[in-house]
């Protein structure tokens, strides 16, 4: 396991530890709205310190691209952050959320993590080293066929302009699948295509923090990520397409019909 993934599990567990100190007082926590249907606490904030903190440390030329505090420095190497990882369902009680932490190197991801302190689940994935699940190794499903499959995703919550298109990328999947899932965390979403839970997964208008991490532990189970239109813009889109390859490759002929130019891939 690299070096830089071990300081990185470390940060994401003192993320971990604040976000289970304030599960059982939200009523207390502050929040404010950043943006329609976009939330950010306390909670959120202390966490993205905390993570920084570890990361500086041992790491003070490294740029960070993280969630509440935006771009922070230069360089090569680039730490991509995101705290808390489904904050409505926190602020809920409702137990599905992360913490997502990823390193790359001009552009290039080079390792990643999803920590889910609630379940005590730490997905983690080095390049060229394949992805691991509390260090066993995972691989994506060998589903070959939307048939039978079961796909996560996420609604077009914070730009409804995208609602229209989703929704009928939604009836579409719904009726050629086993199932649809929308538990609120992409970041966990992704894990959980790189392990075999779900076969594949698609949304719309995520931040890169969102998928960073996650797209990395796909590729290293042996899935496939595309943006919409099967190229490699997801990180700048927000539009992403996952899978193992058999229901990635079912997944984008599926969705293709309802794209539009008013669409980014």
């Amino acid at each position: 396991m690299q070096p830089t993934l071990h300081i990185a599990i470390r940060a994401a567990r003192a993320a971990g530890r604040i976000l289970l100190r304030y599960a059982h007082q939200i009523d207390r926590i502050p929040v404010q709205t950043k943006r329609y249907n976009d939330f950010v606490s306390e909670v959120d904030r202390q966490a993205e310190a905390a993570i920084i903190r570890e990361l500086q440390a041992k790491f003070p030329h490294h740029a960070i691209l993280a969630e509440e505090t935006g771009a922070q420095g230069k360089g090569e190497f680039e730490w991509i952050i995101d705290p808390l990882d489904g904050t409505t369902n926190y602020l809920h009680g409702f137990p599905q959320f992360a913490v997502s932490i990823a390193l790359r190197r001009r552009g290039r991801l080079l390792c990643g993590l999803v920590y889910d302190p609630l379940r005590e689940e730490l997905f983690t994935a080095a390049r060229g080293e394949g992805a691991q699940l509390n260090n066993r190794r995972i691989r994506v499903s060998e589903r070959r066929s939307l048939e039978g499959a079961l796909i996560g995703t996420g609604f077009p919550f914070r730009d409804h302009r995208y609602l229209d298109p989703y929704l009928e990328m939604l009836k579409t999947l719904v009726q050629t699948t086993a199932g649809v899932r929308r538990p609120g965390a992409a970041a966990l979403d992704l894990a959980y295509v790189a392990c075999g839970r779900t076969d594949g997964f698609w949304e719309l208008g995520l931040a890169a923090w969102d998928m960073a991490a996650g797209v990395l532990l796909i590729q290293e189970a042996g899935g496939q990520v595309s943006d919409l239109r099967g190229g490699d813009r997801y990180l700048t889109t927000g539009n992403i397409v996952a899978g193992n390859p058999w229901v990635y490759q079912a997944l984008l002929k599926t969705l293709r019909p309802h794209l539009n130019e008013d669409l980014p891939a």
